[in-house]
């Protein structure tokens, strides 16, 4: 990382930062509880890694007529996208339970869906959770020429309809995901500007095994058990669901018309705010009241609290959404949240469109 010019965030006397760690830690502490998984998220793991093995088998050994078998790829896409929030993401963070084995299983769900952990973990939890929304260094609204998610980013004339357009290559996300930018980053040893960190054998070793299993499982065993044409159109539909909803909900979060894209001091190469205060300026929520939608995203609905907090699992996050509430009230920062699913769709959409009209 010494070639590239990773930007700082200033030191500060007063750290809103350490003023929510301490009021959220007295949270766990008057009541006794630790800030990972409880046995209701264990449960729902179960529930859905189960689920994603019965509608595979179902598929494949006892095929059901075209069109419910085109429904059960649809919701097995929707198990796929499910699990990575649910499971993948909370183990990786390290906050699924207190127990490392268990955090490094569940991080390793990743690879049931064929993805590499290493790879995310060095695009998420280091590059993306560190500098949220800074163009150049968070991977996140890097998606090249085809779509424009940041205001210091080049304007194509073709930007002027990505807020039609989006729909589809959302659809694209899981696909291009396993097939081509896992690839790109192992053999360019890069995350878009940020060299990756020296992988060890083991690291090797994963990526190749994982890519061997994906391919054997979603592509080879499917191809001879019910065709190359129903497994083409099967693997599309549930990978284009699959990669709408990791995309969408991901999006809602960081690319939305109230968040913000800061720029480094020039000269300084330091950021204009402390880490905590950077994290709810380009930071939002949505539908936070919503226990369905909470449930199926794994928390992810309550992005700020993940980004300021994210050791502590997603099943905690409603209960400290109400601390961190009340300390932006204090520090007079902006809360930013969209009460329904679909107004943070509409504030995407909108977010989309300006930034394909406008420099």
């Amino acid at each position: 990382m010494s070639q590239f010019a990773i930007p700082k965030f200033p030191a500060v006397t007063q750290s809103l930062h350490a003023d929510l760690k301490k009021r959220v830690q007295e949270y766990f502490d008057q009541r006794g509880i630790d800030s990972t998984g409880n046995p209701k998220l264990f449960t729902k793991a179960i529930i859905m890694i189960m689920a994603l093995v019965a509608v595979y088998v179902h598929l494949l050994i006892w095929t059901p007529v075209w069109y419910l078998a085109l429904g059960e790829c649809v919701i097995l896409g929707g198990i796929v996208a499910a699990i990575g929030f649910n499971v993948m993401h909370d183990g990786s963070h390290g906050s699924f339970s207190n127990s490392k084995i268990m955090n490094r299983v569940a991080a390793s769900s990743i690879s049931l869906l064929g993805a590499n952990h290493f790879m995310w973990n060095m695009k998420h939890n280091m590059i993306h959770h560190s500098f949220t929304n800074i163009d150049g260094v968070d991977d996140d609204i890097e998606i090249g020429v085809l779509m424009r998610m940041a205001p210091t980013q080049k304007r194509y004339k073709m930007h002027k309809f990505q807020h039609f357009y989006f729909w589809f290559l959302y659809m694209l996300l899981y696909v291009f995901w396993i097939f081509f930018t896992d690839y790109k980053k192992y053999f360019s040893q890069k995350i878009g500007n940020v060299p990756l960190k020296k992988m060890s054998f083991a690291d090797h070793f994963e990526f190749w095994s994982v890519k061997v299993y994906h391919a054997a499982v979603f592509i080879v065993i499917p191809i001879l058990c019910v065709g190359w044409l129903s497994w083409m159109v099967g693997f599309l539909v549930m990978s284009m669901v699959a990669g709408f909803v990791l995309s969408i909900v991901f999006q809602l979060a960081h690319t939305v018309e109230h968040t913000e894209f800061p720029v480094a001091d020039i000269e300084t190469n330091k950021m204009a705010d402390e880490f905590a205060v950077h994290q709810i300026k380009t930071t939002a929520n949505f539908a936070t009241r919503n226990k369905l939608v909470s449930w199926l995203v794994g928390g992810l609905n309550f992005q700020i609290e993940h980004h300021l907090f994210p050791k502590i699992s997603h099943v905690h996050y409603p209960a400290i959404s109400e601390i961190v509430r009340s300390v932006c009230r204090e520090y007079q920062l902006q809360y930013i949240e969209y009460p329904t699913m679909r107004k943070a769709v509409v504030a995407h959409v909108r977010f989309l469109r300006q930034m394909g009209k406008y420099d």
